[in-house]
């Protein structure tokens, strides 16, 4: 049975990040893919331009009517923007405590707008938080959520993400990409220990999306049922195929997007 997964979070018009990357990740890795969103974005490969926040209620709205005539084996939480959309996605989750969530918070666009108010991220720790099966951020975003300095070692990952699941997500997922080397590994921390899955960097521009990428793959992997390390092993291979597929691409003057169907063939006839 193909598994039906939810996305929650914004848009990007420009395709390489967003709803439009979640749908994309998630049908690659086969699932099939539903999206509410919480903010409109002007963005593209060079930055974002602006905002626009959907009401609160109407994200809601959105996924109780998912929730009220589809089964859902997973959900993705990307960008919510205010504490009044968190709180809301929060109230719509908390009675489903027992579905997947992955959480991917979303603070800073990658030409360095911020996607996230600062009183949302006090909802987010006390709501979202607590309801996530895996929290997936950047460096960046674990140093925010924790108060402390940028990570720049393994040690230093494997200690945030160890104090990171003591805020209550099952597990946590730091990427290291923004890592100094040749080497991109990502540390998991569940109950069980930490856990390195490794991987070497690509040298391109094009990571544009990755982290939506990253989580929406995950989401589809853990709604196949796979075993959390293996969920995200599959993950990391994908977003790592996706990355170097993207020469195929002419999408942009900035940091391009990964090419979602790297893994498919596409005749020219």
């Amino acid at each position: 049975m193909i598994p039906n997964v939810l996305s929650i979070a914004g848009s990007d018009p420009s395709g390489g990040a967003g709803i439009q990357a979640d749908v994309k990740a998630m049908s690659a890795n086969g699932a099939f893919a539903m999206a509410a969103v919480t903010a409109l974005t002007a963005q593209n490969t060079q930055g974002v331009s602006g905002v626009h926040h959907v009401p609160a209620g109407f994200v809601r709205q959105q996924i109780e009517a998912v929730f009220d005539d589809i089964r859902v084996d997973a959900v993705k939480i990307g960008m919510i923007a205010t504490a009044q959309i968190a709180e809301a996605v929060a109230d719509a989750l908390a009675p489903r405590s027992d579905l997947p969530i992955v959480l991917d918070p979303v603070m800073v666009a990658k030409g360095g707008a911020s996607l996230l108010d600062d009183d949302a991220v006090d909802t987010l720790l006390a709501r979202l938080l607590p309801l996530a099966a895996v929290i997936t951020p950047n460096l960046p975003e674990a140093a925010r959520i924790l108060g402390q300095t940028e990570a720049t070692s393994r040690a230093e990952m494997a200690r945030q993400a160890t104090g990171m699941r003591a805020l209550g997500p099952a597990a946590v997922l730091i990427k290291g990409g923004h890592l100094v080397g040749g080497e991109s590994p990502d540390c998991l921390a569940t109950a069980e220990g930490v856990t390195w899955i490794e991987g070497t960097r690509i040298a391109t521009e094009n990571t544009h999306g990755t982290g939506c990428t990253l989580s929406s793959a995950l989401a589809a992997q853990i709604a196949h049922r796979h075993p959390l390390p293996r969920a995200v092993a599959n993950a990391k291979s994908y977003v790592s195929a996706a990355i170097a597929g993207a020469q195929a691409l002419s999408v942009g003057a900035g940091h391009g997007p990964t090419h979602h169907f790297a893994n498919l063939s596409f005749s020219k006839g």
